[in-house]
C-alpha cells in the first residue's frame, strides 16, 4: 500500500493476517487460490485484502519481499557471526540449509511467484545480501575451505537449483555434493594437485 502517512494499528494487523494467509493458502492450493479464499483464511472482507494489495502479483510479491527479507537478515547475521569469529565454512552450511528448507516449504509461493511474475528480490535486498555473502565467502577462502574462484552468483545457483521437491534426505544428500564442489580441497583435485 503506497502512502507517506504511516499504517494505522488494526491496519498494520489487517496487512499481517493477510500475508500469513496469503503463505498459507498458497501452499496449500497453489497459486490460483481465490484472493477471496485468502481473505477468508485471514479474517479480513475481500475489500480490506484489494486495498492492500490491488493485485494478485502485489500480494505474491508482498510475500515473497517478505521471505527474502527473511534471507537477507539471515545472511547478514551470518557474516557478523564470521566476523566474530564464527567458522565461515559452518556457517555457508548453516545458511545454504535453512535456505533450501524454506524454499522446500515455500514452493508453491514460488511457483506464484514465477507465474504472476513478482519479483523475488528488491534491488537493495540483493545488494545487502550479496555484500554480506562475499565477506563470508572471503573468510572461507581466507580459512583455505572454499575454492577462491567461487562468487556469491554460485550461491544463488545452489540455492535456485536446489532440488526443493525431494524428500529432506535427498536435499540433504544434495546439498553436501554441491558444498564438496565448493571445497578448496575440490578445486586441487580439479586441478591435479
Amino acid at each position: 500500500m503506497a502512502g507517506s502517512r504511516p499504517l494505522r494499528a488494526d491496519a498494520v494487523r489487517n496487512r499481517t493476517k493477510i500475508l500469513a494467509a496469503a503463505r498459507e493458502q498458497i501452499t496449500l492450493h497453489g497459486p490460483d487460490v481465490p484472493m477471496d479464499a485468502i481473505a477468508e483464511a485471514a479474517g479480513v472482507a475481500v475489500g480490506t485484502l484489494y486495498r492492500h494489495f490491488p493485485t494478485k502479483t502485489d500480494l505474491v510479491g508482498a510475500v515473497i519481499a517478505e521471505h527474502s527479507e527473511t534471507i537477507t537478515v539471515d545472511i547478514e547475521a551470518a557474516a557478523a557471526r564470521v566476523a566474530d569469529g564464527s567458522h565461515a565454512m559452518a556457517e555457508i552450511t548453516r545458511i545454504a540449509e535453512r535456505t533450501i528448507e524454506a524454499a522446500a516449504r515455500d514452493r508453491s509461493v514460488k511457483a506464484a511467484a514465477q507465474t504472476l511474475g513478482a519479483a523475488h528480490w528488491t534491488e537493495r535486498q540483493e545488494q545487502r545480501f550479496r555484500a554480506a555473502t562475499e565477506r563470508i565467502i572471503a573468510a572461507a577462502v581466507a580459512d583455505g575451505d572454499l575454492r577462491p574462484d567461487v562468487t556469491v552468483d554460485d550461491f544463488l545457483m545452489l540455492v535456485l537449483t536446489a532440488p526443493t521437491d525431494q524428500e529432506p534426505a535427498v536435499r540433504s544428500r544434495w546439498l553436501a555434493l554441491f558444498l564438496a564442489g565448493f571445497t578448496a580441497r575440490a578445486g586441487r583435485e580439479a586441478e591435479g594437485g
